[in-house]
């Protein structure tokens, strides 16, 4: 096998992955063909260590204790983990059977078993939350409740359908869709139906009906359940949950079986995925985390990167380590990457990672500015053509793009150009329902459009485009946020545009006209491929790779798009375009058109990402990487400003629990009280008030935002336990061993009624 860092021959794609890669498939890991990283599993557990790097290697022997991965993109955390687990097992410091390893999708948990097993540890658990729970569920379902588990329903839109009509209140088809995403976003959060009004608010999510009906919808909706005594998807988890909470001697017989756990991506757990991993633990810490908060894309599914940035607070002894080595990219694509997120603000990029490519240098970012979309589509086309012709694969080169809607302008470029593509985690554009829908529209008016009221007043044919359109829900204005809906909008709006352009390009067109080409286009783009270029959203290529490829639409109003208002989402956007730098390995281009169509008013600019990254662009200032370097942290270490070694915090694993009600509490910022917010406070608002002022001088004396200094939450928490000493104040969640070397003092002499106003300014 060649040491790490040499390069070694690539298996060629197989039918279970399509012809798309999964991450990280890099020549500079051991292959071999067909199989995988060895032919034979390794003859002993130091075998396995073998070929990993240093901190991957602190990974795989880090086995007690809490541990917290941060792995950057490319960086082989999967490697990583699934060689800690064998590791483990060949030593006969882990059983097999005491193994779960979860993450979030049934693809990689197959690639983590089928790694485990080429490494000789067979016999380990590894599955999906939902597979994990659902197993759980149905061999404890007789013994907690009785009878058999309810049916699991396959689509709730229905039920969600008969709870709309239950409420007389009329949703279409996408309507269905988003009150149905809602609904699910909900169940995750934790947040019964009354709640739903104020926990949408909170999080910014722009409802996509009335707050008060989606509210009514969803307490329908479950007492429809209720009735026909089924289940859903998300009541898997929520069920499995309240049986660990409610049957202890259940709970303790899922933990006898359970001693060690690993969480792929944890950046993406969901508040109620992570109940259930606490209740799987218990009081142990026998835990392993993998995520990178600066791939926190799914937001909007509930998904939070706070478990991931908080697991020091919970874990006060954790041992983490980072791994920085990206064996994916080369180090052109890798320096346009870390320049994206060396410009992020925000909690995760606090905690951002600095990666260092392991790879020849290779071609740098190619930037191109188009005069419009037709053209920037037909220009990726071309170069596309140029990328085969040197001999990369079809299957190696990709265009991603942020919408779904974007995708029908690059089929047909591509169709034109004879080369061959597939579309990843979206329907082609003439199959989406709502085209064909409007296909069917536009041929009848075609047809019978003098007898049509609508088109009296249409001059034109974008006009009687527009008009036959506005039928089936096309707006001038788009619908607000985004979702199912402003998806259905977006490919009415693109007719709309391909009308617009048809007529400019053939004045005097007709309808029949229109119609005719598009049933041309909808024909040409259903040949069958087999092997092809990939179109895919960004959102779907996610834990995915190529040997080249296109990051189209980089403009303002497309990334960021137009509906991310906050600064949480236009942060949201910016991991995105991450991502998808991220998936190239050494051939990668970005462009943006400066128009929509040819001829139209040049008013689009690049986006903003892009500040100070492309050539002939202003820097942007930007903050050196916090999460910076690889390597490993270990518990407990760091020293007071007296030079002696701090407390170490508390290590019990038990559930945090509310000082004044007693509740279990799971919100990080109640953690940090250790209490509900709604629970009376027992603060010195005298000290707490000064503790602001001194953090007011702090700031402006460092030039940094106050929050960096300490949260609000923290201050409370110090106003209401009033440290006295250094091992008081080291246990409060949110004074870390940097801070504490570096305000601690102060923080100590404000609280004993001192003034605190010295330097401090030691990193």
């Amino acid at each position: 096998m060649p040491p790490c860092g040499q390069p070694a021959h690539r298996s060629p794609p197989t039918w279970q992955h399509g012809g798309v890669t999964a991450a990280t498939h890099s020549t500079l890991f051991p292959q071999v063909p067909g199989s995988g990283q060895y032919s034979a599993p390794p003859s002993g557990a130091d075998a396995v260590l073998e070929g990993l790097d240093p901190e991957q290697r602190e990974v795989a022997t880090a086995l007690h204790g809490p541990v917290c991965v941060l792995a950057g993109a490319g960086t082989g955390k999967t490697r990583a983990i699934t060689h800690r687990i064998a590791y483990g097992v060949r030593a006969g410091i882990l059983q097999p059977s005491s193994v779960l390893a979860v993450t979030f999708t049934n693809r990689a948990a197959g690639e983590m078993r089928g790694r485990l097993r080429q490494l000789g540890a067979t016999g380990v658990q590894a599955r999906t939350f939902h597979s994990a729970a659902l197993r759980q569920l149905q061999y404890f379902w007789p013994k907690a409740v009785g009878g058999s588990l309810p049916k699991i329903v396959d689509r709730k839109i229905q039920i969600v359908a008969d709870a709309a009509a239950a409420c007389r209140i009329r949703l279409d088809r996408n309507e269905l869709r988003d009150v149905t995403a809602e609904i699910e976003w909900s169940k995750v959060t934790q947040t019964v139906p009354a709640d739903y009004f104020a926990a949408a608010a909170k999080a910014g999510r722009e409802a996509p009906r009335d707050p008060a009906e989606i509210a009514q919808l969803y307490a329908t909706y479950e007492d429809l359940k209720r009735d026909r005594a089924v289940i859903d998807f998300e009541d898997v988890l929520l069920l499995t949950v309240g049986i660990l909470q409610d049957r202890h001697d259940i709970a303790e017989e899922v933990r006898a079986q359970y001693q060690h756990f690993v969480v792929d991506e944890y950046q993406d757990v969901s508040p109620l995925q992570q109940r259930l991993l606490e209740l799987w633990l218990g009081d142990r810490d026998n835990l392993c985390v993998v995520g990178d908060a600066s791939q926190t894309i799914y937001s909007f599914t509930g998904a939070t990167p706070d478990h991931l940035l908080d697991f020091r607070t919970r874990h006060p002894g954790a041992t983490v380590v980072k791994l920085v080595r990206d064996y994916r990219s080369s180090p052109q694509v890798v320096h346009l990457a870390n320049g994206l997120l060396a410009q992020a603000r925000g909690r995760a990029a606090e905690h951002r990672l600095e990666l260092i490519s392991q790879r020849d240098p290779g071609p740098g970012p190619v930037y191109t500015e188009y005069t419009d979309e037709p053209a920037e589509a037909e220009g990726a086309a071309r170069r596309i053509r140029e990328l085969l012709a040197t001999g990369v694969p079809p299957a190696e080169i990709a265009i991603l793009f942020r919408t779904n809607s974007q995708s029908e302008i690059y089929e047909q470029a591509l169709a034109d150009a004879g080369i061959p593509y597939q579309l990843r985690g979206a329907e082609r554009f003439f199959d989406r329902p709502e085209v064909r829908k409007a296909g069917i529209a536009l041929r009848g008016a075609a047809r019978f459009g003098g007898n049509d009221a609508l088109l009296d007043d249409a001059v034109d044919l974008p006009s009687q485009v527009r008009a036959v359109l506005t039928g089936e829900g096309w707006t001038a204005t788009p619908p607000a946020g985004s979702g199912a809906v402003r998806e259905r909008w977006e490919s009415l709006a693109a007719l709309v545009n391909l009308a617009q352009d048809f007529a400019a390009a053939k004045p005097g067109a007709t309808l029949a006209d229109l119609v005719a080409e598009l049933d041309e286009r909808a024909n040409a783009q259903h040949a069958p491929t087999v092997q092809g270029i990939t179109l895919a959203s960004l959102h779907s290529a996610k834990g995915l790779e190529w040997d080249a490829v296109f990051v189209v639409g980089v403009a303002e109003g497309m990334m960021p798009i137009t509906y991310a208002k906050t600064d949480e989402q236009i942060e949201e956007e910016r991991r995105l375009l991450y991502v998808g730098v991220t998936r190239a390995r050494e051939h990668l281009y970005l462009s943006w058109a400066l128009s929509r169509s040819p001829g139209g008013r040049p008013s689009r600019r690049p986006s903003r990402f892009l500040d100070g990254l492309r050539p002939g662009s202003s820097a942007i200032a930007g903050r050196s990487a916090a999460g910076g370097a690889g390597g490993v942290e270990r518990g407990f270490g760091g020293f007071n400003t007296t030079g002696s070694t701090v407390a170490p915090r508390r290590t019990s694993r038990t559930p945090a629990r509310c000082r004044v009600c007693g509740r279990t509490l799971t919100d990080a910022g109640e953690m940090k009280l250790m209490r509900c917010d709604d629970c009376p406070s027992d603060m010195d608002e005298g000290l707490y008030e000064r503790l602001r002022e001194w953090r007011a001088a702090q700031a402006r004396r460092s030039g940094q935002p106050a929050f960096c200094v300490f949260t609000d939450r923290t201050l409370i928490a110090i106003a209401e336990a009033v440290p006295g000493d250094e091992g008081e104040l080291a246990r409060i969640p949110g004074v870390g061993v940097r801070k504490f070397n570096r305000y601690g003092a102060d923080v100590l002499a404000i609280c004993a009624g001192r003034d605190g106003a010295g330097e401090n300014n030691d990193d």
